[in-house]
């Protein structure tokens, strides 16, 4: 038996206990939320959660500088934000909605400028099914998890489904069960303790691909979300919190760990990637970067057959860099390359006049992330610091 799931285990027996210790004393769980809502535990618990949080943001590693730190509260209001529309607005899994947790201005994890997410809360002892067209997205993975960043630090993949393996209609419509227990035709495993929904579509080329229409209903039961009960508000405030600390304490550790290889990309664990909940087909090289005015970091690799790939630029705190206003990414079919078919990369404060130019937008450090999707092999990128008047004499 994992550690894992001793610790489930364990926090199942937990649960009993407690119940039947408040059963002893004429109470319950709802009894004991409805006083916490009432005389205000639940929220001043809440806030106080998001106080600690703070800490993250002067974390061993941390950046002093206005900037950073200013993007490190903006940080902290972003996953508040995603944490109570998570688990407060649509919290209730008897009526999913696919929403956007992390987008444009809500980014956890080094989220990829490349990827249109979509997030629905589930219940893996419930049955679903998602409807919908493929559209012309380049990549479109549907993944369950368990766990939130509240709780652990991890959240374990508990089935993953690529379009590439979905039986699709000549109209471009599919449904997909989502499901503990087998199914025919298209099926998304769950175990019971699964709670998420991520669906993953990646663009090659924003400007001309078409992303999938999705929808995701209830199999039985009630569509509608369930009445606001106290229970549910003191559960939902003290996860949306747990999630602020959970996640920016994870990430700030990342980003300290990072700069062990400041401006070198080594692989990134995959299994620690998976459990982190990442998507389980794709490599990744996380890493620090650091540079001086007239410094610029270099990235060079061949490009093995894959379905995609791509490299981005972070602040500290794994947020990706504007994607919107500024080049800080660059991927498979946006990427100028070399006559023998590999690619070469230059980050800098200006721009060089060289062909993958990523932009560091005012920061003098911070994350940054290559990726592979399903590929062959898995190249090294090769990294060097040079000075931007030696830019010229690249070969």
């Amino acid at each position: 038996m994992s550690g894992r799931t001793i610790a489930t285990a364990a926090l199942g027996q937990f649960k009993k206990a407690r119940v039947a210790y408040l059963r002893m004393r004429g109470r319950t769980l709802e009894s004991v939320a409805e006083q916490r809502v009432v005389d205000g535990t639940s929220w001043n618990e809440f806030c106080d959660t998001l106080k600690s949080a703070g800490a993250a943001i002067v974390f061993p590693g941390a950046p002093a500088d206005p900037l950073t730190q200013a993007e490190g509260y903006r940080y902290l209001s972003r996953l508040t934000r995603a944490g109570l529309e998570a688990f407060v607005e649509y919290a209730d899994p008897r009526a999913p909605v696919l929403r956007r947790m992390i987008h444009e201005t809500a980014k956890m994890g080094s989220d990829n400028p490349d990827n249109y997410y979509l997030n629905a809360t589930v219940d893996g002892t419930l049955d679903y099914r998602i409807t919908g067209t493929r559209g012309t997205v380049d990549y479109l993975g549907f993944g369950t998890q368990e766990g939130n960043y509240g709780e652990g630090g991890q959240m374990p993949t508990t089935g993953y489904l690529e379009a590439a393996d979905l039986e699709i209609g000549p109209d471009g419509r599919f449904e997909l069960i989502l499901s503990a227990t087998g199914h025919e035709g298209n099926w998304l495993p769950m175990t019971p303790d699964t709670g998420l929904l991520i669906v993953r579509q990646t663009f090659a080329d924003r400007t001309t691909e078409v992303p999938a229409d999705l929808h995701i209903e209830l199999l039985s039961g009630a569509a509608t979300p369930e009445p606001l009960s106290p229970a549910s508000l003191d559960a939902g405030l003290a996860k949306a919190s747990l999630l602020v600390a959970g996640a920016s304490m994870l990430f700030a550790n990342w980003a300290r760990d990072f700069q062990k290889h400041t401006n070198e990309l080594p692989m990134f664990d995959p299994e620690r990637s998976t459990k982190a909940g990442g998507d389980p087909n794709i490599i990744y090289y996380h890493s620090y970067w650091r540079l001086g005015p007239d410094e610029a970091l270099v990235i060079e690799s061949e490009i093995p057959e894959c379905d995609g790939w791509n490299f981005q630029l972070d602040n500290h705190w794994l947020e990706s860099l504007d994607y919107r206003y500024h080049p800080v990414h660059v991927n498979k079919h946006t990427a100028k390359y070399r006559p023998d078919g590999s690619v070469r990369i230059v980050v800098s404060h200006r721009d060089p006049g060289l062909p993958n130019w990523i932009d560091t937008t005012g920061h003098d450090c911070g994350a940054m992330t290559f990726r592979w999707i399903r590929a062959a092999t898995h190249p090294q990128p090769r990294t060097r610091v040079v000075r931007l008047s030696e830019l010229s004499l690249l070969d």
